[in-house]
């Protein structure tokens, strides 16, 4: 359940980056947040 809500938060950050939404309301931190929290996985797998 967890992964999913990560998968869901994870696809909305990406869409709300590509529309400009972020950048817009100075929010593009959220970009880098999601990355450190994928690292892991990546490093792990």
């Amino acid at each position: 359940m967890l992964f999913a809500l990560f998968y869901v938060v994870a696809i909305t950050i990406l869409i709300l980056h590509f529309t400009g939404f972020l950048a817009r309301h100075n929010l593009e931190w959220l970009v880098l947040v999601l990355a450190v929290a994928v690292f892991p996985a990546v490093i792990y797998l």
